[in-house]
């Protein structure tokens, strides 16, 4: 029967299926991929609510900091006094206060200083040699001058004192970067308390120790000793962060866990050697008393201009330099609603700006500037603010307007780091001989890509304000996928690095840890919280909830969370919740795991309907035999003209000459009409269709080599030279996680010859030499090169490069030259 001969046919398949299967999976190993993730979750509450919302009795902290901070030029020193206003929003209530002093960490007994290893994976900075493997240890000149620095100058915090609003001394304790103080008395919910905090320190050079923060020295100025650039972040001693979810924040800060902190509001007075421009946080409240009258008519020409108007031109900023000056200037700032606060400093400063007029009420216009002294050059001048702007308008569609008024990004030591209103930014362009400046390509497209990233760090985290110690993803992940999808906007030809393709390595290597692992332990930092995660919204944007839908939910998340504190578990909830989709099968997979996508096709199997009818069936029989190889034998015979007996003596011919085992008898046909008589009429129109149909039955058999379910994206290419995409959800791999089989019926003329899983690599599948069927080369490339010794020039700059005259040379001159 009809019905029995398809289950014949699919038992036998899944005999096959279920052979494979049992390769990979055996009775009791058995993991389910898709079981849900609230067991791994924190359970909702009032806080936090199960859609990953801030729940109806949500609360988090507000601290607001009058500071008056000077700058000792000669010194390199900031001396500065305090009043902190500490709100206690919580339901609990607190006996003491923690705060952060980040300096600390740059003291020779400092944490971090002694669990500092000699080489090794994972050390940020100036690196040392391996001294594994059995090769001599190395010490190389930056770790050098680096210790020297340290042993040569008094660093960290010198706490001058700490009291109340009345003057009193409140009594505290340093503990490595944190510093608990202990209140006279306790601090009941719903109330505040103001002190008061006098402290100084040395800055550190960024060069010398490789931090987020500090001066960088030009001793070839104009100016007799040269000039610095000073940035300043992590100066001045800040509350740590008291949560729902943890209480105090106080993890100790090694250095690359970055903080969370609490929204407040600043008023900040920077005293500054009088020819200083300043670039802060916040909104400059004595424009009359720190800026000529020229300057602020630049400003305001450039509110609503179509370029960049330039505030100090290059010539002002050389002329600048070429003078130092005793007098002092003190720029304030004010700034709302923000978690943090820097600012940079220097008499090198250019400065453009350009207004970006966003619309909306909350912030209508925004200006983007930069600040940048000559060695930033034409490469500053051309892609800094235009950047900026173009970075606000991409994350605004993606979350919120940006809500503060100015974007700034600056020029100086530290190659990228963000704060609220701020960004410090590194790369430059080469002096040349000839008085020119020109910049490799490589060092334009790391300005655009870091300005892009920085800037979005004041939408994620210095708004949505997530836990960067704990979470770092939640930081830089998030960030790195929405600069992506900005850069792509402004060049789809630079490496964005966020692409699925971009992972593979890492996610096949040993030294991949979960991307949910706190900052300080991660072992590669970059491709786990920035790529893996970049690539893993990529492809849930791009592949599995597509673009309306992850785009309507990301907007959620950001708008429900702005000016808020979320948590992994918020973020997971709300893409779920407003996406529709049930996601914990990604989640577990691309965040708790270390497995890799490697989906494999191993095999493919054409089933055809057998119809039962004898005319039918039985042709077919024959025209497969016909279709087998020809012996090889029976082809050399017949190639040497070896004529058959048969035809040498026909009487010795019979009945089964003329007719073979396919010859059909009316005793067939009776029996098909007799099976037909028997059918129920719908079982009758069944068989009829799929017989007049004669479509293709093939059974696609998948193994799941790297443990991470995905879906199956399939390129169909038929004989006819036409293609055809297929998607198959994750959920195939519901029952069975390492095996799965997978049925694709075309119609009689779309003959199958090819599949291949991830034509466009979207899924980050790390081995592809298992996605064709049948199996194809894959093209590599053979590289002949010569072994050159390496030089400190990383990039070719070809602007420059392209000067060089060209030059014949025999074998001896060209020897000659590369001894020189």
């Amino acid at each position: 029967m009809f019905k029995k001969f398809i289950t014949v046919a699919v038992l036998s398949f899944s005999a096959i299926a279920s052979a494979n299967a049992a390769i990979n999976q055996t009775k009791g190993d058995f993991e389910d991929k898709f079981r849900q993730l609230d067991e791994s979750l924190p359970t909702p509450n009032v806080y936090r609510n199960a859609a990953g919302e801030p729940g109806h009795k949500y609360w988090q902290q507000q601290v607001d900091y009058k500071i008056k901070a000077k700058l000792n030029e000669e010194k390199r020193r900031i001396e500065a006094s305090q009043t902190i206003t500490y709100h206690n929003n919580s339901p609990d209530t607190l006996k003491y206060l923690w705060m952060q002093l980040d300096q600390n960490k740059f003291r020779n007994d400092s944490l971090s200083a002694k669990t500092t290893t000699f080489g090794g994976i994972g050390n940020r900075g100036p690196a040392t040699a391996s001294a594994s493997s059995g090769k001599a240890a190395q010490l190389s000149l930056d770790a050098l001058r680096r210790q020297q620095f340290t042993e040569d100058n008094v660093l960290g915090y010198d706490i001058q004192s700490v009291t109340d609003k009345s003057g009193n001394k409140l009594k505290y304790t340093i503990v490595g970067t944190n510093m608990r103080i202990d209140l006279p008395s306790y601090l009941k919910p719903g109330k505040k308390i103001t002190f008061n905090l006098d402290y100084a320190f040395n800055i550190v050079e960024e060069d010398a120790v490789s931090a987020r923060s500090g001066y960088e020295h030009f001793p070839d100025d104009e100016r007799e000793g040269g000039n610095d650039i000073f940035l300043l972040a992590q100066w001045y001693p800040r509350l740590h962060a008291y949560t729902d979810y943890e209480a105090w924040t106080n993890k100790e800060f090694i250095g690359r866990g970055e903080f969370t902190l609490e929204f407040g509001n600043y008023d900040v007075e920077l005293t500054v050697p009088a020819d200083h421009i300043v670039s802060s946080t916040g909104a400059l409240q004595n424009p009359k008393s720190v800026l000529t009258s020229t300057q602020r008519k630049r400003l305001e020409q450039a509110e609503d201009a179509d370029r960049i108007v330039f505030v100090v031109t290059a010539e002002e900023a050389l002329e600048n330099e070429k003078e130092g000056t005793d007098k002092l200037k003190t720029w304030k700032f004010s700034a709302k609603n923000v978690r943090d606060f820097a600012w940079a400093s220097s008499r090198k400063f250019m400065w453009d700006a350009r207004g970006h007029q966003q619309g909306g009420d909350d912030q209508p216009l925004v200006m983007a500037m930069s600040f940048y002294p000559k060695e930033g050059g034409d490469l500053w001048k051309k892609y800094s603010t235009e950047a900026i702007i173009q970075t606000l308008e991409v994350y605004s569609r993606f979350s919120f307007d940006y809500p503060y008024p100015v974007a700034q990004s600056v020029n100086g030591p530290v190659g990228g780091m963000e704060y609220p209103m701020i960004t410090f930014n590194g790369p430059r362009t080469e002096l040349q001989k000839d008085g020119s400046r020109t910049y490799s390509q490589a060092e334009k497209r790391f300005l655009i890509g870091v300005v892009i990233h920085e800037i979005g760090h004041i939408y994620f985290p210095m708004v949505v304000n997530s836990d960067e110690r704990q979470w770092t993803w939640m930081d830089e992940g998030l960030n790195s996928f929405l600069d992506g999808v900005a850069g792509r906007e402004w060049d789809p030809t630079i490496p964005w690095g966020v692409e699925p393709r971009d992972i593979v390595d890492y996610m096949k290597s040993s030294t991949q840890v979960p991307i949910m692992t706190q900052s300080d332990s991660v072992l590669r930092l970059g491709p786990n919280a920035y790529t893996k995660p970049a690539a893993a919204l990529n492809i849930l944007r791009e592949t599995i909830l597509g673009r309306e839908l992850f785009d309507f939910a990301f907007k959620e998340y950001a708008q429900r969370w702005k000016y808020k504190r979320p948590t992994p578990s918020d973020f997971f909830r709300t893409m779920e919740e407003a996406s529709g989709v049930d996601l914990d099968w990604f989640w577990r997979g691309w965040f708790y795991s270390t497995d890799h996508v490697d989906i494999s096709l191993d095999s493919i199997y054409k089933l055809r309907l057998d119809t039962l009818d004898p005319d039918i069936d039985f042709d077919r029989l024959r025209q497969e035999e016909l279709d087998k190889p020809m012996s090889l034998t029976d082809e050399r015979n017949k190639a040497e003209g070896r004529e058959l007996w048969v035809d040498r003596f026909s009487d010795i011919t019979d009945f089964y000459d003329e007719n073979d085992r396919f010859t059909v008898t009316n005793k067939e046909r009776n029996k098909y009409q007799k099976f037909l008589s028997k059918l129920k009429p719908w079982e009758k129109a069944t068989l009829e269709r799929a017989v007049a149909e004669d479509k293709n039955y093939y059974v696609l058999e998948f193994s799941n080599h790297g443990g991470l379910v995905m879906p199956i994206i399939l390129e169909l290419t038929f004989a006819d030279g036409t293609t055809e995409d297929q998607y198959i959800p994750a959920e195939i791999w519901r029952r069975t996680p390492k095996a799965v089989s997978k049925m694709i019926i075309t119609d009689k003329d779309k003959e199958l010859v090819s599949v291949t899983v991830d034509p466009r690599w979207e899924t980050a599948d790390v081995d592809v030499s298992n996605n064709h069927y049948p199996r194809k080369i894959i093209p590599s490339r053979i590289e002949a090169y010569k072994t050159k010794k390496r030089t400190g020039k990383v990039y070719r700059d070809i602007m420059q490069d392209i000067k060089t005259e060209a030059k014949s040379y025999d074998k001896d001159a060209a020897e000659d030259e590369d001894s020189n």
